[in-house]
């Protein structure tokens, strides 16, 4: 089976694609690169690299002929990102999005799986948000997540299979490593500077671990038709409120590094009010997944990725944070 995966050299991608080689499959990443590429699997005779991007709507269709799966995870990742520009955010993220999957559908690709994300719930008081919550983005990043499924959907066919997943806050290590998402914040905080600075603290947010998020979506590659075709499925995992996260943080950095002593926990105020509480039993229902690991797996993860030298200069390289990359890069 030949997989197309745009996006596929970002934060989920690069430690994705080293695990789908090794399954057996033929891999082709469409990605511009903006954070490097060094650490894809360049020397696997079954991969290939396509520097592309996803406005390109002739350049997809020529790269995905002869594949069986296309995978879509690239965006302008993030609200900070988004808001730098918002025609570039506007034109990659909603305006490229039908014409990258009729684009797909012509090419012969059978099954086409899309990354949303859980974020399209805004805020909610629901004790369990599942699919069928009503989406209250608070957020154009958020909103065209939302927007872009039912365009995916309508061009559902029996020759063209079509799966979206709303993933929850990704954490972990990953060989492209991001460290402007919640846990990794604060792992990265609480290791190299002594102190956590939680934004607000009450928010209730779903976090899912790299390894169930990429497992998902080796299961969304092979799951029958009839139990995928036209679906939404939630992947979260702990429902965490900030302050949560931050002391499970302090926790585990503190029993890796017990030469710090103590790590300082300070609140400030917060402008994102997210918050919602995701229910992912449909998958389960459906599908038999339940996420297996939690947010301090992912901080020790990231203990360990630090303690082996793999993250150097975490503060202030930009490759880590994608908001700086985009600003360097002036991406148009």
């Amino acid at each position: 089976m030949r997989l197309f995966i745009t996006g596929g050299a970002g934060y989920c991608g690069a430690r994705m694609v080293p695990q789908l080689l090794d399954l057996g499959y033929e891999v082709t990443v469409y990605d511009r690169c903006f954070f490097g590429k060094d650490f894809l699997p360049k020397n696997n005779k079954r991969f290939r690299l396509v520097e592309g991007d996803i406005r390109d709507t002739k350049l997809i269709e020529e790269s995905c002929k002869q594949h069986d799966v296309f995978i879509n995870l690239a965006c302008i990742s993030n609200d900070a990102s988004f808001e730098l520009d918002k025609a570039l955010s506007t034109s990659v993220n909603l305006n490229a999005f039908l014409p990258m999957v009729k684009a797909a559908k012509r090419s012969g690709i059978k099954r086409f799986i899309y990354a949303s994300s859980s974020s399209v719930y805004g805020v909610s008081d629901a004790p369990e948000v599942t699919e069928e919550h009503p989406l209250v983005p608070l957020t154009l990043y958020n909103k065209y997540k939302g927007e872009c499924e039912p365009q995916l959907l309508l061009e559902a066919t029996i020759d063209f299979e079509t799966v979206i997943f709303r993933p929850a806050t990704v954490c972990g290590y990953s060989p492209r490593q991001r460290l402007d998402v919640s846990v990794n914040i604060l792992t990265n905080l609480a290791i190299n500077t002594n102190k956590i600075t939680v934004f607000g603290g009450d928010q209730r947010r779903p976090n899912i671990h790299i390894q169930d998020y990429i497992d998902v979506i080796k299961l969304l590659i092979t799951a029958p038709a009839d139990k995928v075709q036209k679906q939404i499925f939630n992947v979260g995992n702990e429902n965490l409120t900030i302050s949560s996260i931050a002391e499970i943080v302090k926790k585990v950095v503190l029993l890796n590094f017990p030469e710090k002593a103590e790590i300082q926990v300070t609140h400030s105020k917060n402008d994102d009010n997210r918050s919602y509480h995701i229910n992912s039993d449909k998958i389960y229902n459906v599908l038999g997944f339940r996420a297996k690991r939690t947010v301090e797996d992912a901080v020790q993860e990231l203990c360990d990725a630090f303690k082996d030298d793999l993250l150097p200069n975490s503060l202030s390289d930009n490759k880590y944070f994608n908001v700086r990359t985009l600003k360097d890069l002036a991406i148009k």
